[in-house]
């Protein structure tokens, strides 16, 4: 299982890398198999593809993210984060669960926002 540290610190540079607009960085966090449903609720996306796809598109669409507090680790291989994205236009508040495997890679990320999270 993952330290907490390697945890925290892969969503830091999940974070970071995304702002720098570098999909490919974000991308080399995940599992090949790995599974998105952003948000929860709505039909999830996996595999590599997809997953890089889902990346390039939200980094075009000018999304920059801010950490609204520390990364929080688990006794688990999860960890989560609550922040803000800034969207033109839009500002989404949102949490995500991380899951990691035994090799330190997120398999499954799980958005959790709603309609009530939006502000225009």
């Amino acid at each position: 299982m993952p330290s907490q540290e390697h945890m925290k610190q892969a969503l830091q540079t999940y974070v970071d890398a995304f702002n720098a607009g570098d999909a490919a960085a974000v991308c080399d966090l995940y599992a090949d198999d790995a599974v998105i449903e952003d948000p929860v609720g709505k039909p999830p996306i996996s595999g590599r593809a997809a997953i890089e796809e889902f990346y390039a598109n939200a980094i075009a669409g000018g999304a920059k993210l801010s950490l609204d507090g520390p990364v929080r680790g688990s006794y688990g291989n999860r960890a989560a984060m609550a922040f803000t994205i800034d969207v033109p236009g839009m500002r989404i508040r949102a949490i995500d669960v991380m899951t990691f495997n035994a090799d330190g890679k997120i398999v499954r990320m799980d958005a959790h926002w709603g309609p009530e999270d939006i502000e225009s």
